[in-house]
């Protein structure tokens, strides 16, 4: 980990002429009373190496502008990489009341899945003449065929019924033009347990070994209803010849199959994947990822044939996250790797209904199997530090898996301390540029690596918890932000006093981290590794 000292006179020099030589001023904010606090003898300012880019993948801001997008797809054109959002834009009225903001889909794209580009809207829903309202852009995935690109997505129509709708483009960045009427009424599929079992849709192409093309469909919240597509992309195959599209349990019977056998506990968010080989090939069972259960978890199950109806349950490879009550999957090949990429509300003032696009890799086990993995702060390209004692005493915040009741978000107070982690992960930490003042580098924000979203926060009672940042404000962002200073009890540490509270340093101490005043020097100096 890279220490650099400065003594930032530039921006105190105007503070400074006003004391002593000796005298050092803090430099990012201004502190509970609002006025810089003069500490005399106060150690030098360091700057601490910051994670350049991490997740969310999109979304985040120095200016505290943030573009909060949910329900991530992906598509694989050539050597780039799309990402699909839909754009969360609920106020905290909406979201006090659950209510889903979403007028429109986002598109990013990537080269390097670290750098992304804003390619903007790609489609707006006032353009859908079908659909209810403007406000509802849900779950969507884009797929190329032949020359063209196809949006598929999901939306209430104009009887109260979430339905599929299919969009057709020439770029994969839009604009997208809906066909005008749904690909999938909501009064169609049976059977029916409530007003949107019609969402999420996800598409998978490919060509048999006996040579025949099949342009799989599927959906569904609740229910998970499977179809093939015509050639043109926009309209449902017939597959029993009848003259008409109808719903069942086989396509020897109807063209809209539901299935559910070895879907344990699916609730919605279904995405369709196999994997392939160096040249491109698939091979092996068919994937479904889907969320599960109520907070909701990601699981998978594997079938040989999309037709069957029939699946084996692998695992629930992530619990709910830290903060979204809901999650959604995309899983794609890139460069010879697959990644998974989830959403949760980890950005500031984010949640359920203001949701972010996160990534990391998907590994698969020598039999197929995937093993659960946890979300990660530091994504493809961040770094994680641990923050150590002289004697090797480790901050970490206290083991748990996250709860499924609702009612235990948002996360505000998780203990910190040592020795109460279950995993390593407990103590690894992401450093951030200082939430109060992002241009100031010798200001940090520490957020946990394994419960995104959440930040090392100090209180007024000089407590110190993890906690997240519900409502992107000032006060939470100095809460949250401390200035490093050369280590209280050794120079080749580091000292990270409170900017909301100047004169009072992060202390580990008797098991708890607190803040203090830093006479207990080497309590208050950690060793970053």
């Amino acid at each position: 980990m890279k220490i650099t000292h400065t003594t930032n006179w530039k921006r105190l020099q105007a503070a400074a002429l006003a004391v002593s030589a000796a005298a050092v001023f803090t430099a990012c904010g201004t502190g509970e009373s609002g006025e810089a606090v003069q500490e005399s003898g106060t150690p030098e300012e360091i700057v601490l190496e910051k994670t350049p880019l991490s997740n969310p993948m999109v979304g985040d801001s120095d200016t505290g502008d943030y573009i909060y997008g949910g329900d991530p797809s992906v598509l694989v054109d050539g050597d780039t990489v799309y990402l699909y959002t839909g754009h969360d834009a609920s106020t905290d009225e909406q979201v006090e009341k659950a209510i889903y903001m979403i007028p429109e889909y986002l598109c990013y794209s990537s080269t390097d899945l670290i750098n992304w580009k804003s390619e903007g809207t790609v489609m707006t829903m006032d353009t859908v003449e079908w659909a209810k309202d403007d406000t509802a852009a849900w779950a969507s995935q884009v797929t190329k065929y032949g020359d063209q690109y196809y949006l598929y997505y999901c939306s209430w129509d104009k009887t109260g019924k979430q339905s599929i709708g299919v969009a057709v483009s020439d770029s994969p960045t839009g604009t997208f033009v809906d066909i005008g009427e749904p690909l999938v009424r909501g009064s169609v599929t049976k059977p029916q347990l409530s007003t949107f079992n019609d969402i999420d849709p996800t598409v998978w192409v490919e060509t048999d070994e006996e040579g025949t093309e099949h342009r799989y469909l599927a959906w569904g919240n609740g229910m998970f209803f499977v179809c093939e597509l015509n050639e043109d992309m926009i309209s449902v195959k017939d597959m029993n010849g009848d003259g008409e599209i109808t719903s069942g349990t086989s396509f020897e019977a109807a063209d809209i199959m539901y299935q559910q056998k070895g879907l344990e506990n699916y609730t919605e968010a279904p995405w369709l994947y196999r994997r392939s080989d160096e040249n491109g090939k698939y091979y092996g069972d068919y994937y479904l990822f889907y969320a599960h259960g109520w907070r909701e978890c990601m699981a998978y199950a594997t079938t040989d044939d999309l037709t069957s109806g029939t699946w084996k349950f692998g695992n629930v490879i992530m619990y709910p996250t830290s903060t979204s009550n809901t999650n959604h999957m995309a899983v794609f090949d890139f460069k010879g790797k697959t990644y998974f990429v989830y959403h949760n509300g980890s950005l500031p003032g984010g949640n359920g209904y203001r949701r972010s696009a996160c990534i990391t890799e998907l590994n698969f086990n020598e039999d197929g199997s995937i093993d659960y993995f946890e979300e990660t702060t530091a994504g493809l390209s961040g770094q994680t530090v641990e923050l150590t004692l002289a004697d090797g005493t480790r901050l970490e915040h206290e083991g748990f898996v996250n709860s499924p009741a609702d009612a235990d978000y948002p996360m505000r107070k998780v203990a910190l301390g040592s020795g109460i982690g279950d995993l390593p992960t407990d103590g690894q930490w992401v450093l951030m540029k200082g939430k109060v003042d992002p241009s100031n580098e010798s200001c940090v924000s520490i957020q946990s690596e394994n419960k995104s979203g959440l930040y090392v926060t100090a209180k007024k009672d000089g407590s110190v918890v993890l906690s997240q940042d519900i409502d992107a404000s000032e006060s939470y962002a100095t809460a949250q932000t401390f200035r490093s200073l050369t280590g209280l009890g050794d120079k080749e540490g580091v000292s990270f006093e409170s900017v909301k509270f100047p004169g009072q340093y992060l202390t580990l101490k008797d098991g708890a981290l607190t803040l203090t005043d830093g006479t207990d020097a080497p309590s208050c100096t950690f060793f970053v590794k």
